[in-house]
């Protein structure tokens, strides 16, 4: 299921998502006569704090927005407002993507220097979507990524306990609510609690019941014979309103009153772990679900003191990515055609020197474990899969999206992949990453030739 391209911006906006200075510079392209095929790398220099790896997704609404990409007249009419020349206007109305674009699928691990996507076509097309790319693909892999560490610290330490995305009202906007509930599937949940992003992307859905139900009510009581005479066997108590192991106790006596099987009662205050034992000397037979302040070193501090859950919703920490909340996502000029030729270019700049020239990401395996990537240029010969697709080519997608299910399935394949010291949640060993001889030479002459015209 595709979903939509920007949650809830309209079509009419999508070509707007954008920073000014790229239709700046594209005008400036299109009046100089200077549009030279161009090849950008969407990368990151760095991975966030404590991130061993990434969890690349995002690419099937990169894709998405590719494919809508065109300047209708609510556009056109805005951007004259702003200043732009009838002549530029003219040929944004027929504008249309034309270029080739290779990417890791989505729930591929990815390390720093690594291109997430990589686009070659006219500059005045590359150049548009810088924004849009590094918006879409960095947000749902810090997400993808910060669900996977929470789906890996069960996966070792727990008892395949579920995970719900609780996090939509505390996202930074509906849009981001949305996505975080797609990229965190991938990483790993197995459910949201956000309707709108069940329908839009197949995402199964589940939800409670909120403090309100029980406060409305004279009694806790008379709150759980309501929600369990409506929903029966489906009922999932909360029941720290007042008193959690008095709440449990009203909720197995209410269950055994009309003889319903509870599914579940929530815990969503104090401290949990004491309270998830406490709750299940009360009632052994129902499951426990636990929210409030959810992340992967809170369940490892669960399961550290022997707490008792079926499953864990994650919020605040999981949609803001709390602990380390962004992903410095870049997307770099690595070639451009000169004289009919596609010459690798690079920065110089302090801190922020790329790699040049579009690029091929091999990865080995030993034993049926990653055993390290090599990162080369496209067209060298290296030992290693390939990680890159091809997505696009002559402006036409060339690539089939799978399904959300088997791209869930390849993230969790791919992670349990990762050798152990690259996957803790603190202080996680770097993965060897290592710079071919092809991409070393390229970068240290072309360094040179740039250096000596500095003077020039």
């Amino acid at each position: 299921m595709p979903g939509p391209t920007f949650g809830f911006v309209s079509s009419e906006n999508v070509p707007l998502f954008t920073d000014l200075y790229e239709l700046r510079m594209m005008q400036g392209y299109a009046n100089r006569d200077h549009n030279p095929r161009a090849t950008f790398s969407l990368f990151v220099r760095d991975l966030p704090t404590n991130r061993g790896y990434m969890v690349a997704a995002g690419l099937e609404q990169a894709i998405h927005y590719l494919e809508s990409l065109s300047f209708d007249d609510r556009a056109l009419e805005y951007l004259s407002e702003q200043g732009f020349d009838a002549a530029f206007l003219e040929r944004l109305a027929d504008f249309e993507f034309t270029g080739e674009v290779r990417g890791l699928p989505e729930g591929t691990l990815v390390f720093a220097n690594e291109p997430l996507l990589e686009v070659t076509a006219p500059i005045l097309q590359a150049q548009l979507l810088e924004t849009a790319l590094i918006n879409q693909i960095g947000y749902q892999s810090l997400i993808a990524t910060k669900a996977s560490r929470m789906r890996d610290v069960i996966d070792r330490t727990g008892n395949d306990q579920r995970l719900v995305d609780f996090g939509s009202r505390r996202a930074h906007g509906t849009d981001a609510g949305m996505k975080a509930a797609r990229a965190a599937y991938i990483g790993g949940f197995n459910a949201t609690s956000n309707v709108a992003a069940g329908e839009a992307f197949g995402i199964p859905v589940s939800g409670t019941m909120a403090h309100s139900w029980v406060q409305s009510f004279d009694r806790e009581r008379d709150a759980f014979e309501a929600f369990v005479g409506e929903y029966g066997d489906d009922s999932v108590l909360l029941i720290d309103t007042y008193d959690t192991v008095r709440g449990a106790e009203i909720a197995k006596e209410v269950a055994e009153g009309v003889d319903v099987s509870l599914r579940g009662v929530r815990l969503d205050s104090g401290d949990i772990p004491a309270l998830s034992k406490a709750v299940d000397e009360v009632i052994p037979e129902v499951d426990q679900f636990i929210s409030s302040g959810i992340d992967e070193y809170a369940i490892r501090e669960f399961f550290d003191r022997d707490g008792i859950a079926a499953g864990f919703g994650p919020g605040t920490a999981l949609v803001t990515s709390t602990d380390t909340p962004k992903v410095e996502g870049v997307y770099k000029l690595v070639a451009v055609e000169r004289d009919g030729e596609m010459r690798p270019t690079m920065k110089l700049s302090p801190g922020k020197v790329t790699y040049p020239g579009a690029k091929s990401v091999r990865r080995t395996e030993s034993d049926g474990q990653y055993a390290g990537d090599t990162l080369g240029l496209r067209d060298e010969e290296l030992a290693g899969a390939e990680q890159l697709v091809t997505v696009f080519e002559g402006g036409d997608r060339v690539y089939e999206l799978p399904d959300i299910d088997d791209i869930r399935d390849t993230a969790r394949e791919n992670r349990r992949k990762l050798p152990d010291e690259h996957r803790r949640i603190e202080g996680p060993d770097p993965y060897d990453v290592r710079i071919s001889d092809g991409l070393r030479q390229e970068t240290e002459e072309l360094r040179e030739r740039l250096e000596s015209r500095i003077s020039e």
